[in-house]
């Protein structure tokens, strides 16, 4: 185990074997992957886990284009950074080993990669390379879901976690969340349009243009209009307004067609390139108690009709996963067939231990961001109640991936833990 240097800290790398299924601890491994990072004079400080959004996202990087927020974290924490299972170099998912397998092969292999699994494996990191000590989560959109199974499997391993854009709502179906969703989708829409007006009539010449011509990407795929909608994904990022206005803005070249570079900027968002388990298990992040989810984004978006293709004006869509995408996306059809059995696997496990959760005596310290177009504001609130020894902080400041934009998220939350700032905060 080497440490080695970079400006401003301390690394060092740790990896470990675990079962792929954890029911079955004799059956096939993978290997697990986490970078400790420490300031060069704090190597005996606490070990802060840090819980990366997703799912299917690996940990980030230290060195140049780092989060401001680990500058932040270092002054207090050592802090780990986790490839969840499936990401980064812990055993990544890979197009081609599923395109070898058989579907039932690949649905059983993704459900396996889900929270409950992901947090058996921090434990088994804690246990093996930390001599159990206990330690502190940093759970941002999806780590913070992962933080309440933590709570929920094993409290005992926290001394205290951190939340932002991620209280999960606990008993909410899939079918519960896309129903939030898609209005809150909507009134993004509504926002962007205000803001640039313009805008929708771009965006309906390209969808017409999608509509009468067979239009290719660099990687041949075929642009539908659905996947010129999935542009919304990026809607209730703080960026996300302006970032998809100057895409807009040059899509349309000289001579009346689609300009390269927008279409090689729509192949290089959509394509799922870097991360196909994204889309590959993000239903099933929502099932427990033997729920499958049968595509929920899907069958609720019937409800909706305001989204359709063929409407004009048309709108975007957001952050949903659509079976259309094992088909149209070079990058997911290898996980067509296991992505369809897993829609329709019921997934027994729990994800969250809702006596425990009541009773739990972690102190967890949350942002919620009002205006999140990803994670629900009642659902939130809904799990902040049924959670004990939880503080809130309610703020409309920041989008979704406020950590990442602003140190004053984390600073913010280290301030209500030390009892410096208890302005517009909620207490359980």
């Amino acid at each position: 185990m080497n440490d080695y240097k970079i400006p401003g800290a301390i690394i060092r790398d740790h990896s470990v074997t675990v079962p792929l299924d954890w029911s079955k601890p004799d059956g096939p491994t993978i290997k697990v992957f986490a970078r400790e990072i420490a300031a060069p004079d704090g190597r005996e400080r606490p070990l802060l886990v840090y819980l990366q959004g997703g799912p299917g996202g690996k940990a980030p990087r230290p060195g140049g284009g780092a989060p401001g927020w680990l500058s932040v974290a270092l002054k207090r924490f050592r802090v780990l950074m986790l490839d969840q299972r499936g990401t980064g170099r812990s055993t990544p998912v890979q197009g081609r080993a599923f395109a070898a397998m058989s579907a039932n092969q690949g649905a059983h292999y993704l459900s396996c990669l889900r929270a409950d699994s992901i947090i058996r494996d921090a434990e088994h990191l804690r246990k093996a390379l930390f001599g159990g000590q206990k330690w502190y989560t940093l759970g941002q959109s999806y780590g913070g879901f992962l933080t309440l199974t933590y709570l929920s499997l094993a409290p005992q391993a926290l001394l205290g976690c951190y939340v932002t854009g991620g209280m999960a709502g606990i008993r909410a179906s899939a079918d519960d969340i896309y129903r939030r969703t898609y209005p809150r989708v909507a009134d993004k829409n509504r926002q962007y349009f205000q803001r640039y007006p313009q805008d929708q009539a771009v965006l309906d010449q390209i969808a017409d243009m999608l509509t009468d011509q067979d239009i290719r990407l660099p990687d041949g795929d075929r642009l539908s209009v659905r996947r010129l909608q999935y542009l919304g994904m990026d809607l209730g990022m703080s960026d996300g307004f302006e970032s998809l206005h100057w895409l807009l803005d040059e899509a349309i070249a000289d001579d009346g067609q689609l300009s390269d570079s927008f279409l090689g900027r729509m192949r290089e968002t959509t394509s799922f390139d870097q991360n196909p388990l994204f889309a590959a298990i993000h239903e099933a992040i929502y099932a427990q108690h033997g729920q499958p989810t049968d595509w929920a984004a899907e069958r609720v978006l019937a409800e909706f009709p305001e989204f359709a293709a063929a409407n004009r004006p048309l709108l975007f869509t957001g952050e949903m996963i659509y079976p259309w995408m094992f088909d149209e996306i070079r990058a997911l059809r290898p996980f067509a067939g296991a992505a369809q059995l897993l829609a329709q696997m019921p997934m027994e496990a729990a994800l969250y231990d809702l006596d425990r959760l009541a009773a739990n005596d972690v102190p967890v310290t949350a942002a919620v961001y009002t205006d999140d177009m990803y994670v629900d504001l009642d659902l939130s609130l809904q799990t902040a109640r049924a959670l004990g020894n939880v503080r809130m902080w309610l703020t409309n400041e920041f989008e979704h991936n406020g950590l990442r934009a602003s140190t004053q998220v984390l600073e913010r939350l280290f301030d209500m833990e030390d009892g410096l700032d208890g302005f517009n905060c909620y207490s359980r």
